[in-house]
Protein backbone atom coordinates (compact mmCIF):
# COMPACT_ATOMS: atom_id res chain seq x y z
CA UNK A 1 0.00 0.00 0.00
CA UNK A 2 0.98 3.73 -0.42
CA UNK A 3 3.33 5.69 1.56
CA UNK A 4 1.86 9.51 2.91
CA UNK A 5 4.45 11.71 4.09
CA UNK A 6 2.56 14.63 6.12
CA UNK A 7 4.52 17.78 7.05
CA UNK A 8 2.58 20.24 9.33
CA UNK A 9 4.48 23.47 10.25
CA UNK A 10 2.13 25.66 11.53
CA UNK A 11 2.64 27.29 15.01
CA UNK A 12 -1.33 26.98 15.65
CA UNK A 13 -2.81 23.94 16.99
CA UNK A 14 -5.52 22.10 15.25
CA UNK A 15 -8.56 23.89 13.93
CA UNK A 16 -6.72 27.26 14.91
CA UNK A 17 -4.83 26.61 11.39
CA UNK A 18 -5.65 26.68 8.29
CA UNK A 19 -2.94 24.84 6.73
CA UNK A 20 -3.17 21.97 9.38
CA UNK A 21 -7.35 22.11 8.91
CA UNK A 22 -6.82 21.80 4.99
CA UNK A 23 -3.85 19.39 4.89
CA UNK A 24 -6.07 16.98 7.77
CA UNK A 25 -9.01 16.63 5.05
CA UNK A 26 -6.55 15.62 2.31
CA UNK A 27 -4.88 13.23 4.96
CA UNK A 28 -8.49 11.98 6.17
CA UNK A 29 -9.70 11.23 1.89
CA UNK A 30 -6.05 9.70 1.31
CA UNK A 31 -6.47 7.04 4.64
CA UNK A 32 -9.76 6.30 3.67
CA UNK A 33 -9.01 5.33 0.39
CA UNK A 34 -5.61 3.31 1.70
CA UNK A 35 -6.97 2.47 5.37
CA UNK A 36 -4.26 -0.45 5.66
CA UNK A 37 -1.45 2.22 3.68
CA UNK A 38 1.19 3.94 6.30
CA UNK A 39 1.24 7.66 6.86
CA UNK A 40 5.02 9.02 7.84
CA UNK A 41 3.67 12.31 10.32
CA UNK A 42 6.10 15.15 11.08
CA UNK A 43 5.13 18.32 13.53
CA UNK A 44 8.46 20.46 12.73
CA UNK A 45 6.73 23.34 14.61
CA UNK A 46 5.97 20.66 17.77
CA UNK A 47 9.37 18.65 17.53
CA UNK A 48 11.54 21.11 15.30
CA UNK A 49 14.35 19.12 12.98
CA UNK A 50 17.37 20.27 13.34
CA UNK A 51 18.54 23.87 11.45
CA UNK A 52 21.52 23.10 9.30
CA UNK A 53 24.91 23.03 10.90
CA UNK A 54 28.42 23.16 9.80
CA UNK A 55 28.77 19.49 10.39
CA UNK A 56 25.30 18.88 9.01
CA UNK A 57 26.69 20.41 5.93
CA UNK A 58 29.99 19.42 5.35
CA UNK A 59 29.04 15.86 6.02
CA UNK A 60 27.16 15.61 2.93
CA UNK A 61 29.97 16.17 0.60
CA UNK A 62 32.83 13.95 2.58
CA UNK A 63 33.28 10.13 2.64
CA UNK A 64 31.51 8.36 6.00
CA UNK A 65 34.55 6.62 6.75
CA UNK A 66 36.13 10.05 6.88
CA UNK A 67 33.53 12.09 9.25
CA UNK A 68 34.29 13.43 12.44
CA UNK A 69 31.49 11.73 15.15
CA UNK A 70 30.03 15.28 14.96
CA UNK A 71 29.50 14.83 11.48
CA UNK A 72 28.06 11.20 11.56
CA UNK A 73 25.75 12.09 14.70
CA UNK A 74 24.51 15.23 12.20
CA UNK A 75 24.37 13.41 9.19
CA UNK A 76 22.78 10.64 10.52
CA UNK A 77 19.88 12.93 11.80
CA UNK A 78 19.62 14.19 8.03
CA UNK A 79 19.71 10.74 6.35
CA UNK A 80 16.36 9.79 9.08
CA UNK A 81 14.87 12.85 7.41
CA UNK A 82 15.97 11.82 3.54
CA UNK A 83 14.69 8.33 3.60
CA UNK A 84 11.30 9.09 5.04
CA UNK A 85 11.35 11.63 1.81
CA UNK A 86 12.47 8.27 -0.18
CA UNK A 87 9.86 6.22 0.55
CA UNK A 88 6.89 8.30 0.26
CA UNK A 89 4.84 7.46 -2.27
CA UNK A 90 3.35 11.12 -1.95
CA UNK A 91 3.72 14.32 0.31
CA UNK A 92 1.56 16.53 1.85
CA UNK A 93 2.81 19.98 3.41
CA UNK A 94 1.20 22.40 5.49
CA UNK A 95 3.04 26.09 4.20
CA UNK A 96 1.48 28.63 5.99
CA UNK A 97 2.65 32.44 5.04
CA UNK A 98 5.38 34.06 7.48
CA UNK A 99 6.27 37.58 7.18
CA UNK A 100 5.91 36.89 2.93
CA UNK A 101 7.56 33.62 3.30
CA UNK A 102 7.92 29.80 4.97
CA UNK A 103 8.28 29.11 8.51
CA UNK A 104 11.79 28.35 9.48
CA UNK A 105 11.18 25.32 10.57
CA UNK A 106 9.64 24.02 7.35
CA UNK A 107 12.74 25.62 5.79
CA UNK A 108 15.18 23.93 8.73
CA UNK A 109 13.13 20.60 7.16
CA UNK A 110 14.10 21.05 3.27
CA UNK A 111 17.80 22.18 4.26
CA UNK A 112 17.76 18.78 5.35
CA UNK A 113 16.34 16.49 3.10
CA UNK A 114 18.28 18.76 0.41
CA UNK A 115 21.59 16.19 -0.61
CA UNK A 116 23.27 16.95 -3.89
CA UNK A 117 24.28 13.80 -5.76
CA UNK A 118 21.13 12.55 -3.64
CA UNK A 119 17.92 14.26 -3.56
CA UNK A 120 19.47 16.60 -6.18
CA UNK A 121 21.43 16.69 -8.45
CA UNK A 122 20.66 15.19 -12.30
CA UNK A 123 18.73 12.51 -11.40
CA UNK A 124 16.93 13.38 -8.03
CA UNK A 125 15.81 9.83 -6.07
CA UNK A 126 12.76 11.47 -5.52
CA UNK A 127 12.32 12.47 -9.19
CA UNK A 128 8.23 12.44 -10.07
CA UNK A 129 6.51 12.02 -6.62
CA UNK A 130 3.52 13.82 -5.97
CA UNK A 131 3.66 16.68 -3.36
CA UNK A 132 0.63 18.48 -2.39
CA UNK A 133 1.52 21.87 -0.51
CA UNK A 134 -1.25 23.48 1.47
CA UNK A 135 0.08 27.18 0.57
CA UNK A 136 -2.09 29.48 3.31
CA UNK A 137 -2.09 33.24 3.52
CA UNK A 138 -3.84 35.87 5.83
CA UNK A 139 -4.55 38.16 3.11
CA UNK A 140 -4.35 37.57 -0.66
CA UNK A 141 -1.12 37.79 -2.80
CA UNK A 142 -2.37 36.35 -6.11
CA UNK A 143 -1.75 37.95 -9.53
CA UNK A 144 -3.38 41.15 -9.73
CA UNK A 145 -3.55 42.12 -6.03
CA UNK A 146 -1.62 44.88 -4.26
CA UNK A 147 0.66 42.28 -2.72
CA UNK A 148 1.22 40.16 -5.35
CA UNK A 149 5.16 41.29 -5.61
CA UNK A 150 5.67 40.15 -1.61
CA UNK A 151 4.11 36.44 -2.86
CA UNK A 152 7.98 34.36 -1.48
CA UNK A 153 6.02 30.61 -0.35
CA UNK A 154 4.99 29.22 -3.85
CA UNK A 155 7.69 30.62 -6.15
CA UNK A 156 10.19 29.58 -3.49
CA UNK A 157 8.58 26.18 -2.97
CA UNK A 158 7.99 25.71 -6.78
CA UNK A 159 11.87 26.74 -7.31
CA UNK A 160 13.21 23.88 -4.41
CA UNK A 161 10.57 20.99 -4.44
CA UNK A 162 10.30 20.83 -8.46
CA UNK A 163 13.28 22.48 -9.49
CA UNK A 164 15.49 21.21 -7.28
CA UNK A 165 14.09 17.86 -5.79
CA UNK A 166 12.30 17.21 -8.96
CA UNK A 167 8.87 16.47 -7.24
CA UNK A 168 5.31 16.98 -9.08
CA UNK A 169 4.05 19.93 -7.26
CA UNK A 170 0.42 21.21 -6.96
CA UNK A 171 -0.66 23.76 -4.64
CA UNK A 172 -4.02 24.28 -2.10
CA UNK A 173 -4.19 27.98 -1.50
CA UNK A 174 -6.34 28.83 0.97
CA UNK A 175 -6.23 33.07 1.64
CA UNK A 176 -7.78 35.71 3.23
CA UNK A 177 -7.82 33.48 6.63
CA UNK A 178 -7.17 36.83 8.85
CA UNK A 179 -10.35 38.36 7.47
CA UNK A 180 -12.19 37.20 10.77
CA UNK A 181 -10.28 38.11 13.41
CA UNK A 182 -9.42 41.51 11.40
CA UNK A 183 -11.85 44.18 11.78
CA UNK A 184 -10.45 46.05 8.80
CA UNK A 185 -10.87 42.55 6.40
CA UNK A 186 -14.46 42.28 7.67
CA UNK A 187 -15.62 43.35 3.63
CA UNK A 188 -13.31 40.27 2.37
CA UNK A 189 -15.20 37.86 4.88
CA UNK A 190 -17.13 36.30 1.87
CA UNK A 191 -14.42 35.32 -0.13
CA UNK A 192 -12.55 34.05 2.71
CA UNK A 193 -15.11 31.71 3.30
CA UNK A 194 -15.46 30.56 -0.91
CA UNK A 195 -11.69 30.29 -0.55
CA UNK A 196 -11.80 27.89 2.56
CA UNK A 197 -14.55 25.83 0.91
CA UNK A 198 -12.77 25.81 -2.49
CA UNK A 199 -9.11 24.76 -0.57
CA UNK A 200 -11.25 22.07 1.88
CA UNK A 201 -12.99 20.43 -1.21
CA UNK A 202 -9.80 20.65 -3.72
CA UNK A 203 -8.00 18.94 -0.83
CA UNK A 204 -10.56 16.00 -0.22
CA UNK A 205 -10.53 15.56 -4.40
CA UNK A 206 -6.94 15.91 -5.12
CA UNK A 207 -6.42 13.03 -2.10
CA UNK A 208 -8.90 11.01 -3.68
CA UNK A 209 -7.50 11.28 -7.40
CA UNK A 210 -3.60 10.40 -6.32
CA UNK A 211 -5.06 7.83 -4.60
CA UNK A 212 -6.65 6.17 -6.94
CA UNK A 213 -3.94 7.14 -9.17
CA UNK A 214 -1.67 5.35 -7.50
CA UNK A 215 -3.56 2.72 -7.46
CA UNK A 216 -3.68 2.03 -10.47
Amino acid sequence: MATLLHIDSSVFPGEASSSRSVADAFRKAWEEQHPEGTVIYRDVAAEPVPHMTVDAHTAGFADPSAHTPEQSAAFAARVTLIEELEQADAVLIGAPMYNYSIPSTLKAWLDNVILLGRTAGETPSVQGTPVTVVASRGGSYAPGTPRAGYEFVQNYLEAVLRGTLGLDVDFIVPELTMAPRNPAMSELIPLYEASRERAFEDAIAKAKELAERLAA
